[in-house]
């Protein structure tokens, strides 16, 4: 019997009584950790440190979307202006062979409505996604840890590996995050994206992934040398463009709210167009345009009340996000 994939709107967040109390605790870290690493690399964020390259378009919400999708910036077929911007997750600025986290972060301006946080209207609808379907891990107490302990060196990393998860668990823990940072990445023009973690879509909740259009072309092998002249020499030849869809929260069993590291398994169904038209980065424009990518600030809070991030995980990227960008800016 094949399940119930009928987006439903019965989703429920799970607040634990300590989450304020130990939100803070990890705002508190990830402010330390971007402290030591502006004192080596220049100031900057925390995760995502090394900007690629960043770049300037529209996205197109399309027509005859199905009802779940139609809320927020997706109500009603339009066009908005867009930025992105491209980076390695990491907290270093690594070379680009290093196996990493890959993010795309988009800016899409002009919205109308209420944010977020519920500070007035709402400045921008952002989207922060991850080369990774699903994130690394369940909830952000194990993130906030592991990223902690990395922060320390190789020691205090596998330190952590083997108290967590203990003798037998920890090499093997390692060895499934070094698969999912591993996984083979072809540019930022031809893989996937994914949100990884939910939000809502009017009464609904959905996650989000960008899909690269025929057109963007094939990898190119060597790329990895350097992911930014990968990325800015298509740009330069020809408008790049991906299908930005969406995927709905079905059941608490198959696509949990609060469970970041199921991989729901719901249709994605195509709502919007990114495009990205000629341009060349390396031109004055674009590299003003790069300086403030750089210098801004990309939070999936800072969004539309009707696409307020969801769960766990994204609770704790509203404390962090907001004390990082006292110091710099988010991801």
């Amino acid at each position: 019997m094949k399940p119930d994939l009928t987006p439903a709107t019965d989703w429920k967040e799970q607040i634990a009584p300590d989450e304020a109390k130990r939100f803070a605790g990890y705002a508190r870290h990830f402010a330390a950790i971007q402290a030591r690493k502006s004192k080596k690399y220049g100031t900057g964020r925390a995760l995502h440190r090394k900007q690629i390259t960043a770049a300037r378009g529209s996205l197109q919400v399309l027509d005859d979307l199905p009802d779940f999708a139609r809320h927020g910036l997706f109500a009603k077929p339009a066009t908005f202006e867009a930025q992105v911007r491209l980076s390695n997750g990491g907290l270093d600025r690594a070379p680009d062979r290093t196996p990493d986290i890959r993010g795309f972060a988009i800016r899409v301006l002009g919205v109308e409505g209420d944010s977020a946080l519920g500070n007035g209207p709402a400045r921008s609808q952002d989207f922060t996604l991850i080369n990774q379907e699903a994130f690394a891990f369940p909830k952000s107490d194990e993130f906030v840890d592991f990223v902690v302990a990395a922060a320390g060196g190789g020691g205090s990393l596998l330190k952590f590996l083997f108290k967590r998860y203990g003798v037998f668990g920890g090499p093997l823990r390692m060895l499934k995050l070094i698969k999912s940072v591993g996984r083979p990445f072809g540019g930022f023009a031809t893989e996937t994206l994914f949100s990884a973690v939910p939000m809502a879509c009017g009464p609904y909740a959905v996650r989000v992934r960008l899909v690269p259009a025929g057109a963007n072309g094939a990898a190119t092998k060597g790329a990895n040398a350097d992911w930014g002249a990968d990325f800015s020499a298509r740009l330069a030849k020809h408008h790049l463009q991906w299908d930005l869809q969406v995927q709905p929260f079905v059941s608490e069993a198959l696509t949990p709210i609060e469970d970041a590291s199921v991989n729901w398994p719901s249709p994605y169904t195509t709502v919007a167009r990114l495009s990205l038209p000629r341009q060349d980065t390396a031109s004055a424009k674009g590299q003003e345009l790069a300086a403030e990518a750089e210098a801004g600030v990309f939070d999936p809070w800072q969004a539309l009340a009707a696409h307020r991030p969801l769960g766990d995980v994204q609770r704790a990227r509203k404390v962090v996000y907001f004390e990082s960008q006292k110091g710099r800016g988010a991801a």
